[in-house]
């Protein structure tokens, strides 16, 4: 017998999670913390607008939101292999159109981030709607 839909869509937005975390994450250090390296791993020249301090908080909280990323990802694989509590799929849907919203709104729609996470949250939505 297949498996149930929802169990391929769960695994599809925790897949594509995977993917829009670790996009963040290389294109992240490629075209902007590259640039604000004085040699070490953690960037620290901020120019005259951010001092050393906030430009090593910021690269530190922008691969935290990878591992978040990456955190809700496991949550989707797990719901795929053994379905548990709606909430927890409608937690990660709900999040993951709430940071849409945000990256489509904060970049007036040029920063295509909004696309994946919205994908993420379309997959894990429909997930729930056909699940059992």
């Amino acid at each position: 017998m297949p498996p149930e839909p929802c169990h391929w869509l769960y695994f599809a937005a925790g897949l594509l999670t995977v993917v829009v975390a670790a996009v963040h994450s290389i294109l992240g250090e490629r075209w902007i913390f590259r640039r604000l390296r004085r040699g070490g791993v953690v960037p620290t020249d901020g120019g005259t607008v951010l001092r050393e301090p906030h430009v090593r908080i910021l690269w530190a909280s922008w691969h935290i939101l990878s591992v978040f990323g990456l955190a809700l990802a496991a949550l989707l694989f797990d719901q795929a292999a053994h379905p548990g509590p709606k909430w927890i799929p409608f937690a990660v849907a709900l999040a993951m159109t709430v940071a849409s919203d945000l990256v489509y709104f904060g970049t007036r729609g040029k920063h295509l981030g909004w696309v994946g996470l919205l994908g993420v949250a379309v997959l894990t939505v429909l997930g729930i709607t056909l699940g059992p």
